[in-house]
């Protein structure tokens, strides 16, 4: 790692006077991005804003019609929150499939869709719930958010606050992960609520997408067979060493189709 200076603010305002301050700053929240990018020497921030000591980012609560999630609360929380498991069952099993417990009691819910890794999960999940992101300026709609491959609507000195998730009539995730890191080769997150149907893809591109025919489909029968013969175009998708752009696809269908079968079953 090169030099750097590194800040532990008590409190929000603290944190974002420190991200006005230095000539490259960055915030740490769990980590998991940017301390190997760091050490890797792939970025050289001029100060590091640690947000971990702030109270007001952490913590789960219920609304009416919504679920509202601290920006660091951790995705171990996430998963095993009665709040979460009542209302969006689909949302907690999601979390309890991220990474490996290390990952799960480190890692957190505004790291991960600030950073907007194109094989995260809970894209996935703002996605298709229609969730709100919010800042310390401002309410973003989950579909104005995630711009393009870790890229996102956040300013350079903004800092999400929280995500609310509306509750859905039912959802359903289901996703191919690495078996190493457990990224989601693809993943796909399906949800009916009360703007009808969202289904929602990870993995697959540079960026979490929405598939208006799977949509469509399930709005008139939502059942995997109504899936059936719907394909998304290789076109675009991401290829490496795991699966090519055409396998990509393939899953798509595939983990679309399990994720509606989760939320028959309601988990």
């Amino acid at each position: 790692m090169y030099d750097f200076n590194y800040h532990r603010p008590s409190s929000l305002d603290e944190a974002v006077t420190l991200l006005g301050q230095g000539e490259d700053v960055k915030v740490l929240a769990g980590g998991h991005t940017l301390l190997p990018t760091m050490k890797q020497r792939l970025a050289a921030p001029s100060d590091v804003v640690d947000l971990s000591r702030i109270a007001a980012l952490k913590g789960i609560e219920a609304t009416e019609g919504a679920v509202r999630i601290g920006a660091a609360t951790s995705h171990a929380d996430v998963a095993a929150s009665g709040e979460v498991r009542n209302r969006i069952p689909a949302l907690a099993a999601l979390a309890a499939r991220i990474g490996d417990p290390h990952v799960r009691n480190r890692g957190t819910l505004g790291g991960s869709i600030a950073n907007n890794d194109p094989n995260a999960d809970y894209p996935a999940a703002c996605l298709a719930l229609g969730a709100t992101i919010v800042t310390t300026k401002r309410e973003i709609a989950a579909d104005d958010f995630f711009v393009d491959m870790f890229e996102t609507a956040l300013d350079e000195d903004e800092i999400v606050t929280r995500v609310d998730f509306p509750v859905p009539r039912r959802a359903g995730y289901a996703k191919f992960p690495n078996p190493a890191s457990r990224y989601a080769l693809v993943g796909v997150f399906v949800a009916e609520g009360g703007d009808g149907i969202r289904a929602a893809v990870t993995g697959a591109g540079p960026c979490v997408f929405r598939v208006p025919e799977m949509e469509a489909a399930l709005g008139h029968d939502f059942s995997p067979a109504a899936l059936e013969g719907i394909k998304v175009d290789a076109g675009g998708l991401n290829a490496d060493i795991h699966a090519s752009a055409d396998y990509r696809a393939h899953l798509v269908g595939v983990m679309a189709r399990r994720a509606v079968e989760a939320a028959l079953e309601g988990r």
